[in-house]
């Protein structure tokens, strides 16, 4: 019998094992912690946002910075709709979520971590945490895994460890182009009077852009304790992960908290102007923004809270939408995104077969998951093109 080892027991690593023919194969998972599937476990805030409710590949390309064009051909043969199908023929309920994410209706991770026990169980797939590769050897017609728990000799290898360092170096040295890392989901950190003390305040949809880089993005926007998050900055992130690190995270970045024009805020502004005229400006509810937020665009407006609407000068109205509508930010470094750290950059794409994922420099080789220069924004796709390519790797290997 044939033998696959897995090096990695994540997302891909496990998806592809439940998916493979165990009569044509013995199959081994290594991994190196000592649980399998830490991001599945921790995706979604625990409740495992596993993919995206998005069915047509065309449009599901668009949410990927990297990886695009390459994923295209990937998700005609397995998209969000072949997860879903995948995860209820296992019994596992799934819903959709506004916003088009997808989470188990047990809203656990548990149960889909469960899923994938059961499923490598049945196949009686062998799996070794705590088990670091060193080195991988290419000999005649196999593979030599070097690994602290000794070597393991492999027909096929399915490289998919994620994106340390470590382990690209490892697939370096077997001749595979990397193309530097660099963070690709994160947070801003801000210091600016306008958000101090306002962490928890959220905006339904936002425009945020930075000005020298000539690209703008647009969703729900929150402050946080260091400074601006939510799908508007974590957008604008992953486009933009390469210019921003070599602008070392720190640029100036315009936020539109109300996602209207100058001159439509000012036309809201002054209707309500003329109807509540005797209104102080502190309690006016002009915008779609928290009384607390209000109230702080006033401060750094340097406009008095109990100023009736009516005494209100253009001066000071201006000011007003300049806060709420151009308001320009220092940004002065980043933080991770909650615990899901996602990089741009890895294997380079040029280098590997999008028909089935294998290497196109090493032999009976196959790469998949976060190790390849592919990423995407929150909500589901990183997982989704996992599951993806993980699926061709198996069929590929399943019609030998």
């Amino acid at each position: 019998m044939k033998q696959i080892i897995i090096i990695g027991g994540g997302a891909a690593g496990f998806f592809c094992a439940a998916n493979l023919d165990d009569t044509q194969y013995k199959i081994t998972i290594l991994e190196q912690n000592s649980d399998v599937l830490q991001k599945v476990k921790i995706s979604g805030g625990g409740r495992c946002n596993l993919t995206h409710a998005c069915f047509d590949p065309k449009e599901l390309v668009q949410f990927y910075p990297r990886g695009n064009k390459e994923l295209l051909s990937v998700f005609t043969k397995f998209q969000p709709g072949d997860t879903m199908d995948w995860f209820d023929q296992r019994k596992v309920s799934l819903k959709i979520e506004n916003d088009s994410r997808v989470f188990p209706e047990s809203n656990s991770s548990q149960i889909i971590i469960n899923t994938f026990l059961q499923e490598i169980q049945q196949k009686k797939v062998d799996v070794k945490t705590k088990c670091s590769v060193k080195e991988i050897e290419k000999k005649s017609e196999k593979y030599s895994v070097k690994t602290s728990l000794g070597d393991f000799e492999a027909d096929f290898v399915i490289y998919t460890t994620g994106s340390s360092p470590k382990s690209l170096k490892i697939i370096e040295n077997l001749g595979h182009k990397i193309i530097d890392l660099v963070p690709s989901l994160f947070t801003f950190n801000i210091k600016d009077d306008l958000l101090k003390d306002l962490a928890g305040t959220s905006f339904e949809m936002a425009e945020t852009s930075i000005p020298k880089l000539k690209t703008e993005e647009s969703g729900p926007l929150l402050i946080t304790h260091w400074g601006l998050s939510g799908p508007a900055i974590l957008k604008i992130s992953a486009w933009e992960a390469i210019n921003l690190a070599k602008m070392k995270y720190h640029f100036e970045i315009e936020v539109n908290f109300v996602s209207k024009s100058m001159d439509e805020a000012e036309e809201i502004f002054q209707n309500f102007k003329q109807s509540n005229p005797k209104k102080t400006i502190g309690q006016s509810k002009i915008f779609e923004i928290t009384n607390r937020f209000w109230q702080r665009v006033l401060d750094v407006s340097k406009v008095d809270l109990n100023k009736q609407v009516a005494n209100i000068s253009g001066k000071e109205m201006q000011k007003i939408i300049e806060n709420l509508c151009k308001k320009k930010f220092q940004v002065t470094g980043k933080s991770t995104f909650k615990d899901e750290f996602v990089t741009a950059g890895g294997v380079d794409l040029k280098e590997i077969n999008f028909k089935n994922m294998s290497s196109k420099i090493l032999p009976n080789f196959y790469i998949a998951g976060e190790v390849l220069n592919i990423d995407a924004v929150t909500g589901g796709f990183n997982f989704q093109a996992c599951w993806s390519e993980a699926w061709l790797i198996a069929q590929d290997l399943n019609n030998l």
